[in-house]
């Protein structure tokens, strides 16, 4: 019996098996609300195999977004919008759909990657940036404001409003986005956190922001759903978060009741020395914080392509689930035909059974 095949529960969900797809921005929304690209590609992800699906980052309010085409739950338009999606969606799937929370913080207020990719200029729309510190992503990016006290609870206020929202669209689980260089890993990281107050300093002041968003979406998000955070396991640059306080970060947030953590890694210095990036380059991350917080749900994700590796990392120990991204982009049945590799049932939906693996013809031999 194949271990990624078999059941986990996470917090008050049951999956059916460990695949997870990872939040994937779109870069296709209009004024924060979905479009029919959304629908199509969310669509054929609940359809993947995948116990699970996560909806990209969706910005919990307008300046949080990292560019103008970014979903959001800040609103009625599209809360709404994200209702008809799922409402859709169950009327052939059954697989949860999670959303990610998030706030881009210092890296908000630039263009989609095939726009350029760079800051916003004033003629294209450019918004006021926040930050732990004012201290600008890179050479040529907007310079943040440093957040006040006002605007912190300002974004505690948003992140908790969207919960609710989220809440009321139907969604199942709800993920907070602290990875990546967005704003609470911006709080969490000395290379971007320079305070000099409360909230700087050491990594227990640099927690206590991230902390405090994270309390009020639990305290906003149903007991009754799924509640998890994807936050950074490494900066990749010597002088970036050490991993004994990516692991005291995740035990914090496993006793503030998420029910799973999620170890990503990158994304918040430029000069970042990413090794390669092979296959599961980010499960150290994810190996040590289980190996500290053993009781946790963890989901390692990273370029895991390979379904033997996927069994391997869930037979070891080293993570209780895995989350694919571009593996399911370039092949949204990934799950199906990785049940299959590893000797389970492909369970394709019944309108697609007759192009199942086993039914074609030469199936199983040695090319």
């Amino acid at each position: 019996m194949s271990l990624l095949f078999s059941p986990r529960t996470v917090g008050p969900l049951t999956l059916k098996n460990r695949i997870a797809i990872a939040p994937m921005c779109q870069y296709s929304a209009v004024e924060g609300v979905p479009q029919p690209w959304h629908v199509q590609h969310l669509g054929r992800l609940a359809i993947s195999g995948a116990a699970l699906v996560i909806v990209e980052a969706t910005g919990v309010e307008a300046v949080g977004r990292i560019t103008p085409d970014d979903v959001g739950l800040w609103n009625d338009a599209q809360e709404a919008a994200f209702a008809d999606i799922i409402q859709g969606l169950r009327t052939y799937s059954d697989t949860p759909i999670g959303v990610q929370l998030a706030h881009a913080g210092r890296k908000a207020s630039t263009a989609a990657p095939w726009k350029g990719g760079q800051a916003l200029t004033a003629e294209e729309g450019a918004w006021t940036t926040f930050g732990p510190s004012a201290i600008a992503f890179r050479e040529g990016w907007h310079t943040p404001v440093e957040m006040t006290e006002a605007d912190m609870e300002r974004v505690v206020t948003a992140f908790a409003d969207a919960a609710r929202r989220a809440d009321r669209a139907g969604f199942d689980l709800v993920e907070l986005h602290a990875a990546h260089g967005y704003l609470l890993c911006e709080f969490l990281s000395p290379i971007s956190n320079q305070r000099s107050d409360q909230y700087g300093g050491s990594a227990e002041n640099r927690a206590r922001f991230p902390l405090r968003v994270a309390k009020a979406v639990r305290d906003a998000w149903p007991r009754t759903k799924a509640l998890g955070v994807r936050f950074n396991g490494s900066d990749w640059v010597d002088d970036g978060v050490a991993l004994e306080e990516v692991v005291a970060f995740g035990a914090a947030m496993h006793d503030l009741g998420y029910d799973y953590l999620h170890l990503s890694s990158g994304g918040n210095v430029p000069r970042a020395d990413i090794p390669g990036a092979e296959p599961g380059y980010q499960l150290r991350f994810a190996a040590a914080v289980k190996a500290a917080v053993p009781q946790a749900n963890v989901m390692a994700v990273g370029m895991i392509f390979d379904p033997h590796q996927a069994e391997q990392i869930v037979a070891s120990g080293q993570a209780d689930l895995i989350a694919i991204a571009r593996a399911a982009l370039d092949d949204p049945n990934w799950p199906h035909h990785a049940a299959v590799a590893l000797g389970q049932a492909e369970n394709l939906p019944v309108q697609y059974e007759r192009a199942g693996k086993t039914t074609w013809p030469g199936y199983g031999r040695t090319i």
